[in-house]
């Protein structure tokens, strides 16, 4: 078999959709499928996923992919020499070990019912919503795992009851895929990932273990939880009655993690996801860096067992692209998501409207969970462009409230410069082919945005782990490459200073009006 007949598979598994793509050996698609999924609401502030619908669009994902790089000549049956999996982060189940069922839908990172868990950790533990930062590098939250665990143990009596009997099994969604992908119920494999681990609350960073303190301290069980491996590493093989069983997984990273992997980012740059929500993630290389000004510390990847940890600041912002999808789905402003440019370009600015997406809070760098929506400013000069263009603005000022925060803690050591000097924000995702978009964001940070050709980079990355752990790809043939600067898009600012100032003080003022409003949603 020659390297050109190597192919390399990636699971997608995000919020609201689920891909499959096969890759050649120099990294390019030659065959993918995509599934949305459902949604559900069932009350204020909560989200779930069916883990069971999910499964079945991995399977159907998988099976298309094939079908489709089939008949394009692709000899994949044969040639298929390892699949790796993203997926989105934090969003938990628990399942029987012995049926393989959930015992309720997936709780998803951006649900924010455990509320009243935090507040009660934060009035019991010393150090209040820090307690845990200097272990796992997080606060606490509604955000991470360890609530949506603890809300499960606390709330679901067949949860109850499997712990007691030794029949649960607990996981975040790359560990319910891959756990169903080895076998499942016959001797499937139970593990995560540093970098999902990284996100529950639960993990020692300088360890990468479990951290039985923290276990003691909430009431967790260490015999739910999942084996931690690398980023990069053969974990187990795909079991009989999947499309391409007998194929190694050997590689697994959550979403961001993948985009930073997919945007070469070595230390000290930082790239910016933007999805359902967006994501900021400067790699700070084999250091930890513990903010003071909003931000979390995490993984950024391990590409191997003896290979050295990369550590990150991360700014998460919950609403990003699920505000244009509201402005669809619930107001129905836009018939498509591609719609809102062409009607936000209508307007040359926001007409003094300003819009806090707090669907269910706030995430870095403020950290309200008692902060709901609001949009303000509206005047009967206001029409539905000005809010478009509030909405895409609210997303920019977002990600600059994060990189402002950012850039306070890691210096000069936290810009990403190009030949000429210049401050460059690397984006990715789905959100970044709007243009205006783009321009409205290097507007308002003053500094340049780069553009990759391929902007779905957490899904580009996903050959790269399995394809280091099995040997088609060496470490630095992805982090030589650096940016292709003809095949990059640059927006530049062209916003005034004066200009920039001002909008930046509306918006923190919008911001401030929408905190404690939590209880007039209920």
């Amino acid at each position: 078999m020659s390297k050109e007949d190597v192919f390399i598979g990636s699971i997608d598994q995000g919020t609201t959709s689920t891909r499959f793509i096969i890759y050649d050996s120099s990294a390019r698609p030659v065959g993918s499928h995509q599934v949305e999924f459902t949604q559900f609401h069932p009350e204020a502030g909560w989200v779930e996923h069916d883990p069971m619908e999910i499964l079945e669009s991995v399977r159907v994902c998988i099976a298309k992919a094939v079908d489709k790089a089939t008949a394009q000549g692709h000899n994949v049956d044969n040639c298929l020499k390892a699949i790796g999996l993203t997926n989105q982060r934090e969003t938990s189940l628990v399942w029987s070990k012995s049926t393989g069922v959930p015992f309720s839908n997936a709780i998803v990172w951006m649900d924010a019912r455990t509320s009243s868990i935090c507040r009660r950790l934060e009035k019991d533990l010393p150090g209040g919503r820090n307690h845990f930062v200097q272990t796992c590098g997080l606060p606490i939250s509604t955000y991470f795992s360890a609530t949506k665990l603890l809300w499960l143990m606390e709330n679901v009596d067949a949860v109850k009851e499997a712990i007691k009997t030794g029949d649960a099994l607990f996981g975040t969604v790359d560990t319910w895929l891959i756990w169903n992908l080895t076998g499942g119920v016959k001797n499937g494999l139970h593990v995560t990932d540093v970098s999902n681990a990284s996100r529950t609350m639960l993990m020692n960073l300088r360890t990468l273990d479990w951290d039985e303190p923290t276990l003691k301290t909430l009431g967790i069980p260490s015999e739910i939880l999942p084996k931690i491996v690398s980023n990069s590493e053969i974990i187990g093989n795909v079991t009989n009655g999947w499309p391409i069983s007998g194929i190694p997984i050997a590689g697994c990273l959550g979403d961001q993690h993948a985009a930073m992997v997919g945007q070469a980012c070595r230390r000290g740059e930082a790239k910016s996801t933007y999805g359902t929500g967006a994501f900021i993630l400067l790699n700070t290389g084999e250091e930890m860096i513990y903010s003071k000004h909003g931000l979390l510390t995490t993984m950024a990847f391990k590409l191997g067992p003896e290979a050295p940890t990369n550590y990150a600041l991360e700014g998460s912002i919950a609403i990003a692209g699920a505000a244009v999808q509201w402005l669809r789905d619930s107001l129905g402003i836009i018939r498509s998501a591609s719609e809102i440019e062409e009607l936000a370009s209508l307007v040359d600015s926001n007409g003094g409207v300003y819009f806090v997406p707090a669907f269910n809070g706030l995430f870095a760098p403020w950290w309200r969970d008692d902060a709901r929506g609001v949009l303000i400013g509206i005047t009967r000069y206001t029409n539905k462009a000005h809010i478009a263009r509030a909405v895409l603005e609210s997303i920019c000022f977002q990600a600059k409230d994060v990189l402002d925060s950012m850039q306070k803690d890691a210096g000069e050591g936290g810009e990403t410069k190009n030949d000429k000097g210049e401050f460059l924000l690397r984006v990715d995702g789905g959100a970044t082919v709007n243009n205006l978009l783009m321009q409205i964001q290097a507007d308002l940070l003053g500094h340049p945005v780069i553009r990759p050709a391929d902007v779905e980079t957490t899904a580009l990355e996903q050959p790269i782990p399995p394809g280091l752990a099995v040997g088609v790809w060496k470490e630095d043939m992805i982090f030589s490459s650096g940016e292709k600067a003809e095949t990059a898009t640059i927006f530049r600012p062209t916003l005034d200073e004066e200009s920039r100032k001002k909008k930046v003080n509306s918006w923190c003022e919008a911001v401030t009006r929408s905190f404690n409003l939590a209880d007039l949603s209920q």
